[in-house]
């Protein structure tokens, strides 16, 4: 049902159930940080304000609008951005990186929610303004989401498809009540959700704004822009939000430069000549071998390692389950189990990776080793009769080789369940029953990945099945993601503490078919929509729990990612200028609250 928006001022009366207002909502549990809280512990108030850092990515742009898909396929970084901060626009509460999931205020000072989460009042912070100096008001907010609904990608586009009413309290409030589909972590997301200026946009030439430089109330300002190649940002010296809490030691840069690379190892080469300042490493032998240049042994190159307290996450070879080959789950363990991590761990990476077998693995939401409980067996239902014992009981590992790439005992596992598929071995190749071979694309964006997947393709050639590895610029490879446009695709599945909507985005059956989704293996299982409507539902923390290792556990039966391998630490090289303060939070190091040291020397 669409949202019922009230534009005209709505008196709250003495029947409307009325929350006290509070300056910060958590998932689950309270907030860490009291309402006088001064800064986050990761930022440093006492910061240097000034200096230019400069970021390298991969990629290009056409679009500074990322609340579009255009935009979103060939990214402009910055404006709206969780790694190196929301420099134009902002949302109406800032996570904290050092919480599960807890938001503070920024537009909005504060909330009121009452504890069935059946409403969400936001009140706005009277001080906050946009770029040229006009107030930030409860008409923007509205028609933020109006607009963002009609023209919007998702998940923006589909934020009030749970709202019954949005109406506007007072002069400076915006009140949601939710329809009964919402869940108890729709609020969290509204309060993530960016505001626009009403009175600087044309709704009808929203989806194709390009490259027009819009107004924000962020702590920075466009200063150039060369078209897929950089942007420069500068920084507002009339930002309204300078001493809020929630931005006290964050935005310390006088100057932010983003610049874009067709290729890691350009973007790598460019830090070496001093054009980048950060370069974030994710290659353990790139990070022992690659660090031999003068700017590291003369110490103007820092390396760093961080220590996040984060689940592994997932990395793999993910299954196109839209495609027909892929339809059958014992097609993909079967191409599961060919995957030889122990010879890409030895020949290929040094031994330094841990095969990754579970979403979650390294905290307590993940089902590896743990046998489920009575609450998590509830929550599989039917789904059970479908699962090898092993996923249950907590026994389930991926298999153990020999490391030499053709370990005779694995791969006749994988020939015996392309067999029961239908599949037999004809002249050296495996094929289906009309002699038709087995045969598929794997597409990558980068010389790791393709290492990685020339790799898995020797290990299918021992079995017949014959694979075609082809490697894409950045902007193919986003935009064949976002339209499915692949048999299997190399991708991240980032995980945290604190996992919701994301997951419905990722493996629910409404994603499949949207472009623009996360949905990258095409999953559409109505048990598997029944686990994840019970996590963005649940109230306590053990309830949490048994949810989220349902979830780890099917889909890990149903095999819909081939696992490679994963690290615990972050590693950073940095110009030897850039500081930050002593405390990582939870989530690893955060670049807005790093600093350039040559301020401080003025």
């Amino acid at each position: 049902m669409a949202a019922v928006v009230q534009t005209a001022v709505f008196v709250l009366t003495a029947t409307v159930s009325r929350a006290e207002p509070t300056h910060a909502i958590a998932m689950h549990g309270a907030p860490a940080l009291p309402a006088d809280f001064d800064h986050f512990p990761y930022a440093d108030p006492k910061a240097p304000e000034g200096g230019s850092v400069t970021y390298g990515v991969v990629g290009t742009f056409d679009s500074l609008n990322p609340f579009v898909l255009k935009g979103m396929r060939t990214t402009a970084r910055g404006l709206w951005d969780p790694q190196y901060g929301s420099l134009i626009f902002e949302p109406l509460m800032l996570r904290s990186a050092d919480e599960p999931f807890t938001l503070y205020g920024l537009l909005a000072k504060s909330v009121e929610m009452d504890d069935d989460r059946t409403y969400l009042q936001f009140n706005l912070d009277s001080r906050a303004r946009w770029s040229d100096g006009k107030p930030v008001t409860a008409d923007d907010v509205i028609f933020t989401f109006e607009l963002l609904r009609d023209h919007g990608r998702p998940p923006f586009s589909n934020r009030l498809k749970k709202v019954e009413k949005m109406e506007k309290v007072g002069e400076n409030s915006v009140r949601f009540t939710f329809t009964k589909d919402a869940d108890r972590e729709f609020p969290m997301l509204l309060a993530l959700s960016p505001v626009l200026p009403k009175h600087a946009i044309d709704p009808k030439k929203f989806e194709q704004s390009g490259l027009t430089q819009m107004i924000g109330s962020g702590p920075y300002l466009f200063d150039r822009v060369k078209p897929g190649e950089k942007i420069v940002y500068k920084r507002n010296p009339n930002y309204w939000a300078n001493d809020l809490p929630a931005m006290r030691g964050l935005a310390n840069y006088d100057r932010i430069t983003i610049n874009y690379y067709l290729q890691d190892q350009t973007l790598f080469e460019a830090f070496k000549k001093g054009d980048v300042d950060i370069y974030a490493d994710g290659s353990p032998t790139h990070w022992r071998d690659s660090y031999n240049f003068p700017a590291v042994r003369s110490g103007d190159v820092v390396r760093e390692e961080f220590m996040p307290k984060l689940p592994s996450g997932m990395f793999g070879f993910v299954f196109n389950t839209r495609r027909p080959l892929f339809q059958d789950v014992r097609v993909r363990e079967a191409l599961t189990l060919a995957f030889d991590f122990e010879w890409v761990n030895r020949n290929l990476f040094g031994e330094v990776y841990a095969r990754t077998e579970s979403f979650w693995q390294n905290s307590d939401l993940s089902s590896y080793g743990v046998p489920a409980s009575e609450k998590e067996l509830s929550l599989i239902g039917d789904l059970k009769k479908d699962m090898e014992p092993e996923f249950l009981d907590g026994s389930y590992r991926l298999p153990v080789t020999d490391g030499t790439g053709r370990d005779r005992k694995v791969l006749k596992r994988s020939v015996d369940l392309l067999k029961e598929a239908g599949y037999s071995i004809r002249d050296g190749k495996m094929v289906d029953g009309k002699g038709k071979p087995l045969t598929f694309e794997i597409m990558t964006q980068s010389p790791d990945q393709e290492k990685v997947a020339l790799a898995y393709q020797r290990f299918l050639t021992a079995i017949g099945v014959d694979i075609v590895v082809r490697t894409v610029d950045d902007s193919s490879y986003q935009q064949r993601s976002q339209s499915f446009d692949y048999d299997m695709v190399l991708k991240s599945y980032s995980s945290s503490l604190s996992p919701g909507a994301e997951q419905i985005g990722r493996w629910g059956s409404a994603s499949r078919s949207v472009q623009g989704t996360d949905s990258f293996a095409g999953v559409a299982d109505p048990g598997i929509d029944r686990i994840l409507a019970t996590i963005v539902s649940a109230r306590g923390q053990d309830d949490f729990i048994a949810s989220i290792r349902a979830l780890d556990r099917v889909l890990m039966s149903r095999y819909y990612v081939i696992p490679l391998y994963h690290i615990a630490q972050q590693w950073v090289a940095h110009r030897k200028n850039l500081a930050h303060p002593p405390v990582t939070p939870l989530y690893g190091y955060s670049l807005p609250a790093w600093w350039d040291e040559t301020a401080r020397a003025r």
